[in-house]
């Protein structure tokens, strides 16, 4: 049995690599027929998730995409998208235009599988996957019980929404900078972790995963929308607060609409919401993984709000089957777009990195109240570029006397708070109790009364 599969999947494959080489992709870039935006044009032969790898190339080279035409009826795959810098500019830089062409054309990568487009190498650090509720203080917690096992964090990203918490984290041995070999370690490591997400509630009705790995395999923004959508935090927990990761203001922008077309056989999906980085990454990746096929779309996203349709159908070529299956999609299609809504005052850090550098900063925005709601943490060549959202943790705006006191602790020329000078007014007012992943107004929970780190005190 197992030789018939493996036999099946590699006549797959050469099938797939015959089929590309008679009907090789073509990129069109054009940079003259849009007055505000460069067109690109992908044409080739179609397969599931196509759509999904070409929009997460745009997106992981920061272009932003105001308008697309996309149709994939039959054999073929036909795409426009109309993009433009962060900027709001054209795309003139040759190098960047050649790489394109390059990368989407007749020696792209997309013969390999989908998931692993767009995914850096791990084989020097060790990858560990987190999904469990919120909570205050959580990641100071987490970055505090990987320093004191001797681990260097050189690279996070941590989402949080409707009281889930997700996060993937790399991780180096803090003595000789290469991965986490030892099993007893690594055995360690998921035991105090998982300790550390349970926390020392067990009304939750999910419970806490921890997984280590010494290989990523899917893109890590792809990968954190399968862990919340596997933790299903698109439900409401029952008796739970129904305040969503979203601003009160995004929520009643956003509306997810599914009705059938019977005479085409299709389900269409209009989307509003406001407009947003990566917000068509995030809703096709999430049609994706939920085994839907998009046969035609068109998206604009010139303005302030973002119009999405889709005409999807499943695998199998049946539309939406019943009024259940379409309330969970539109409650998993508002939760891939609020995922990832940017509340509160950005702050960068940028500096030499060092072992605990995370879990000091995050133990400091805990000592002054500070929730995060989203944190991106990178290193390269030395260097930490960590990117926080924060919001005062009782809801109230972020005063700026707290976020001066911080920049005069930790170094005003190492965080910067990036935006506007009224960015701080920004922030709701309203207390959101699904935000809690950092901050820390339960100081009486330490990690030394559970004998896991020494106490900072």
């Amino acid at each position: 049995m197992e030789i018939s599969m493996c036999f099946s999947s590699t006549m797959d494959d050469e099938y797939e690599k015959l089929k590309r080489r008679l009907n090789p992709p073509r990129v069109v870039i054009d940079n003259d027929s849009c007055k505000n935006a460069t067109v690109i044009r992908v044409d080739s032969a179609n397969k599931h998730g196509i759509l999904l790898q070409v929009v997460q190339f745009l997106t992981d080279l920061n272009l932003i995409i105001i308008k697309a035409y996309i149709s994939s009826d039959g054999g073929w795959f036909m795409d426009v998208f109309n993009v433009t810098d962060q900027d709001g500019n054209k795309i003139t830089d040759q190098e960047v235009l050649d790489y394109i062409q390059k990368s989407l054309g007749p020696e792209s990568c997309f013969t390999s599988s989908m998931g692993s487009v767009g995914v850096k190498p791990t084989v020097d650090r060790t990858v560990i996957e987190l999904t469990g509720s919120d909570r205050p203080g959580l990641l100071s917690e987490v970055s505090a019980v990987l320093t004191h096992l001797k681990c260097n964090i050189v690279g996070a990203e941590v989402w949080t929404h409707n009281t889930r918490a997700a996060a993937v984290m790399h991780v180096t041995n803090r003595d000789t900078n290469s991965p986490i070999t030892d099993l007893e370690t690594l055995s360690r490591i998921k035991q105090l972790l998982c300790h550390v997400l349970k926390g020392s509630s067990s009304s939750s009705w999910r419970g806490a995963k921890t997984a280590v790995s010494h290989e990523q395999t899917t893109h890590t923004a792809r990968r954190l929308h399968q862990m919340m959508f596997d933790d299903r935090d698109y439900e409401r927990a029952s008796g739970g607060s129904n305040v969503t990761a979203a601003s009160e203001d995004e929520r009643r922008r956003l509306t997810v609409e599914v009705v059938n077309w019977y005479d085409k056989d299709y389900s269409v999906v209009t989307i509003r919401s406001k407009d947003r980085s990566k917000l068509l990454f995030d809703t096709v990746c999430t049609l994706t993984d939920m085994q839907y096929v998009v046969f035609h779309a068109n998206i604009d996203a010139e303005g302030p709000e973002a119009f999405q349709e889709y005409y999807i159908r499943h695998l199998d070529g049946s539309p939406v089957n019943s009024d259940a299956e379409r309330q969970r999609l539109v409650l998993c299609l508002e939760a891939a777009i609020e995922r990832r809504v940017s509340e509160g005052l950005k702050l960068e850090l940028c500096t030499t990195d060092r072992v605990g550098l995370l879990s000091d900063v995050t133990r400091i925005f805990r000592e002054n109240s500070l929730t995060v709601t989203r944190a991106e943490v990178t290193t390269k060549d030395g260097k930490a570029v960590n990117t926080f959202y924060v919001q005062d943790a009782s809801g109230y705006p972020v005063d700026s006397k707290t976020i001066e006191s911080i920049r005069q602790v930790i170094g005003q020329t190492i965080l910067k708070v990036k935006g506007g000078p009224g960015e701080s007014s920004k922030v709701p007012a309203q207390e959101s109790p699904s935000r809690f992943l950092f901050g820390g107004l339960f100081k009486s929970r330490s990690l030394a009364n559970l004998g896991l780190v020494r106490s900072y005190s």
